[in-house]
């Protein structure tokens, strides 16, 4: 990691994977955005398994301009880990997230600085003007958008947009694993970050290929869960399995009652008919399985968190050395 006692204002943390036909223009773009800020700032690229050459040209810019940094993962370890550690290998006083494939504008990240100079904790980009398909994209991230903000509380028109401003005490203190970068807004809330949005510019992919699709959708929907888990009852689980618990027992009482009362008057035997039984147990067997993967969920939490265990693990970091 860097050296703490150097002082940075801004981190620009940038995940990579694949993007080789944007990078040259990428870093061009946010030279020509930081500079005139005349504030000390770093750009930090996280290369995730790049196999298209990217990390040999990150490496190349890495070893031309001294504000920046490339942190290598060996492998690709998703969006998530990478914007992880970015974070851990970053200094700066405000984190400003962006994507790479030139879809975010870095002329932007001044309009996210300021903002968050009015006295908020994070500023979050709303690509208003999105440029991209409408049913495989744009329709599938506004439902998103809307249950995460229905289930949370936390409204936001556009959690998907990578491209977001956090100051480090906010963001620092939240561990991030599986696919939950797009929640770091909610889980700041819960901290007591003041949270704002404005509108940012969104270009079409001219270069390179998307790395997402319809399925992401189906993601977010199950992380959703988990992280409603993780807020509402990660200090007391039990109100959560407890109170499914008695809820069951009170159906199997009353379907108890209702099979006694079908034999005393109309004679129906017990095991005449299985579609109860069969009801039952299919819808039975679908609840276990998400009480089983919610408490998955919090012992893998536990697990990185009691031991500090990172979810990436890194090559080599390259910096500028004159």
């Amino acid at each position: 990691m860097q050296d703490k006692t150097h002082r940075v204002s801004l981190s620009v943390v940038i995940p990579v994977y694949n993007e080789i036909d944007n990078l040259d223009l990428l870093q061009h773009e946010l030279l020509t955005s930081l500079e005139p800020l005349s504030i000390p700032y770093e750009i930090v690229y996280v290369n995730d398994g790049s196999s298209d050459g990217s990390r040999q040209k990150l490496i190349e810019v890495s070893s031309a301009y001294r504000q920046v940094v490339v942190v290598d993962l060996r492998r690709n370890f998703g969006q998530t880990a990478a914007i992880a550690a970015g974070l851990d290998h970053s200094i700066g006083d405000v984190i400003v997230l962006m994507d790479s494939d030139l879809q975010n504008v870095p002329a932007d990240i001044s309009s996210l600085l300021a903002k968050l100079d009015e006295g908020y904790d994070v500023v979050s980009g709303w690509r208003r003007d999105r440029k991209d398909t409408f049913l495989t994209r744009r329709f599938p991230s506004a439902v998103a958008n809307w249950l995460i903000s229905s289930v949370t509380g936390v409204r936001l028109h556009d959690y998907g947009c990578t491209l977001k401003a956090y100051r480090r005490e906010v963001i620092t203190e939240i561990r991030l694993y599986g696919e939950m970068h797009r929640f770091i807004p909610v889980f700041a809330a819960v901290a007591g970050a003041k949270i704002t949005e404005i509108v940012v510019n969104h270009r079409p992919r001219l270069r390179g290929k998307g790395k997402y699709g319809l399925s992401r959708t189906f993601k977010v929907i199950l992380d959703l869960i988990t992280v409603k888990f993780l807020l509402s009852y990660r200090a007391a689980p039990m109100y959560l399995f407890g109170g499914v618990g008695i809820i069951f027992m009170a159906l199997g009482i009353l379907a108890l009652l209702a099979s006694v009362m079908n034999k005393l008057l109309y004679g129906i035997s017990l095991i005449q008919t299985p579609l109860p039984l069969l009801a039952a147990t299919n819808f039975g067997l679908g609840v276990q399985s998400i009480l089983i993967g919610l408490t998955t969920e919090l012992l893998v939490r536990t697990y990185h968190e009691s031991q500090n265990k990172p979810t990436y693990v890194v090559r080599q970091v390259f910096r500028y050395e004159s």
